[in-house]
């Protein structure tokens, strides 16, 4: 069910954007200039902005980092508005022009397909994963045609552990989904390119050596839209940054029209042995038979495009980068064959070369060579280019790993301390909630109570430890049983010693918005066995180590259940 959800959800973003990219792009013969690429990405972006900010309320950028943020700190839940919202968002962006990806916004809306119907028969945690991977799943699936490739990026991207229990369902959904898409679009959903001739083994070289440069191709990826997107975070007015990004946007699309929306036509142009038409509606035009121009506006296209879907994310459009990584990785593995065959004369397989440079800096931006080795092999329709995708994924991967740690999904919840799914004793840590943990049953005492008093409160309890605070609330400190039982027997100081006298101040104590994580570094750097939790500095309650860690073996044992 939630395989053939996300195949229409893919049928339906497709379709859309399609139709609006095919009216734009044909609506001037090739060698005129569109003027319409000035202003179109103004348009779609503000659109969108208006659409998420002011009838929507929500954030929907980096699809895929709010799937990842859902599964590791929501328990898999996203919000019923995710299953359509997205489509919404990234239409507008897109269809007029945004240079970004629809991939990302179509498995946030796979996923919260899949989250709905979990809740909606109210499945547990882990089935809930399961369904929210198979809505990625076939979503991935139906946008490529590519189940296999959808399967490996739920294992790959999203990290749902592998087991024959997952991977049939899964496999059932990315069916599914590809079925749906083959059905509606036929089974060319993106481009397709029949491989007529094995690669020869004397060029492996030169495919290792295109990894290698589509891993520091990636390393730019993924630095300079940071780089750009941290300088929009910085404008306050939403405004601004439309009229700031959506103007060079459009320049830059106005310049290299390629540049325009998602990018797939054009690569599929190059697939079909059309290079010229690259240059249709450019004020270049004239000049697509000189060689030095044509390397010149293509080597161009490789790092504009980063620049181009950066300016698009940051001034408020919705997309993602896995279309833009397909696209300068494809770029570029033709640049590098165009080039060695004018200079050497090597007859190097471009459409081959096109092919292998998509799988490489797609492998180094996601930091999933898997996904992109069978994503190209069943664009491909085969396993002839199988070696050299390997070659290519793999050094390019290991490239960006080096110089980069996290992938394009994973960096910013990195850096907020919230990428979970990469580590599942961090997330069953981060499934854990504080506020559940904690015992109110501890008999608070005042420093200003006598002796007497205080063994009265002892009586009354069933605890070893009592709270000290003050007329406020305000945490003071503890009272150890232990601490206080020679005295206890000694009625003669019952009215001559005070309980701010025996007071014992702990070296940790946790505040009630403390993540579980910190909590538990607190436990582990002290010997107590319980602990006070503040809110601010008035008293709340008590969380013990035992407690913590009973609740963390339940969630382990939870996630590791095979069913």
């Amino acid at each position: 069910m939630v395989g053939l959800l996300s195949g229409c959800a893919a049928v339906l973003l497709k379709t859309m954007l399609y139709y609006g990219s095919e009216f734009v792009l044909k609506a001037f013969a090739p060698s005129d200039t569109n003027y319409f690429f000035i202003i179109l990405p103004i348009i779609g972006v503000t659109l969108s902005f208006i659409y998420v900010t002011y009838l929507l309320k929500d954030n929907i950028s980096h699809g895929v980092s709010r799937v990842l943020y859902a599964i590791a700190k929501k328990r898999g839940v996203l919000e019923r508005s995710k299953t359509y919202s997205s489509l919404i968002a990234s239409t507008l962006t897109i269809g007029f022009g945004g240079s970004v990806g629809p991939e990302a916004p179509i498995v946030l809306s796979g996923s919260s397909l899949g989250s709905y119907i979990g809740r909606l028969f109210k499945v547990d945690y882990k089935t809930m994963l399961l369904l929210v991977a198979c809505g990625s799943s076939g979503a991935i699936a139906g946008i490529f045609g590519a189940p296999i490739a959808g399967i490996v990026f739920a294992l790959e991207v999203l990290m749902i552990d592998l087991s024959l229990s997952s991977l049939v369902p899964l496999l059932i959904a990315s069916v599914s989904g590809a079925l749906v898409a083959a059905v509606f679009m036929g089974r060319e959903v993106l481009f397709h390119f029949s491989m007529k001739n094995d690669f020869e083994f004397k060029n492996l070289w030169i495919y290792l050596l295109l990894g290698v440069i589509a891993g520091f191709v990636s390393l730019y990826f993924l630095k300079m839209s940071e780089k750009i997107e941290s300088i929009f975070s910085r404008y306050n007015n939403p405004w601004k940054k439309i009229i700031f990004g959506g103007g060079l946007l459009g320049l830059l699309i106005f310049i290299f029209p390629p540049l325009y929306g998602e990018g797939f036509a054009f690569l599929s142009d190059i697939l079909q042995g059309k290079t010229t038409d690259l240059f249709n509606n450019t004020w270049l035009y004239s000049y697509s038979d000189n060689h030095i121009v044509f390397l010149g506006f293509i080597l161009l296209l490789v790092f504009l495009k980063v620049i181009a879907m950066s300016l698009t994310n940051g001034s408020g459009g919705v997309g993602g980068v896995f279309a833009p990584s397909l696209f300068v990785g494809g770029m570029l593995g033709f640049f590098v064959a165009r080039l060695l065959n004018i200079l050497f004369d090597l007859n190097l397989p471009e459409t081959y070369f096109t092919l292998t440079g998509m799988a490489a800096v797609m492998s180094g931006v996601m930091h999933a060579p898997l996904t992109a080795i069978f994503l190209v092999t069943e664009i491909t329709g085969g396993y002839r280019l199988f070696i050299p995708l390997v070659f290519v994924s793999v050094s390019a991967y290991l490239v960006n790993v080096y110089f980069h740690r996290h992938s394009a999904y994973t960096k910013q919840l990195a850096e907020k301390k919230e990428l979970f799914t990469h580590d599942k004793d961090a997330m069953a840590l981060s499934l854990l909630s504080l506020k559940n943990l904690v015992q109110y049953n501890f008999v608070p005492v005042y420093p200003n109570q006598t002796l007497g008093e205080l063994v009265d409160a002892i009586r009354c309890s069933s605890r070893n430890v009592f709270p000290v605070i003050d007329k406020e609330g305000k945490f003071q400190g503890l009272i150890v049983l232990d601490h206080v039982k020679t005295l206890m027997f000694r009625s003669e100081y019952y009215d001559k010693i005070f309980v701010q006298e025996l007071i014992y101040v702990p070296k940790y104590t946790i505040d009630i918005s403390d993540k579980i994580e910190d909590v538990v570094k607190k436990m582990s750097g002290a010997n107590d066995y319980n602990f006070a939790v503040l809110d601010k500095d008035r008293y709340v309650g008590f969380v013990s180590r035992a407690d913590v860690f009973s609740a963390y073996r339940t969630t382990v044992k939870e996630l590791s259940t095979d069913y």
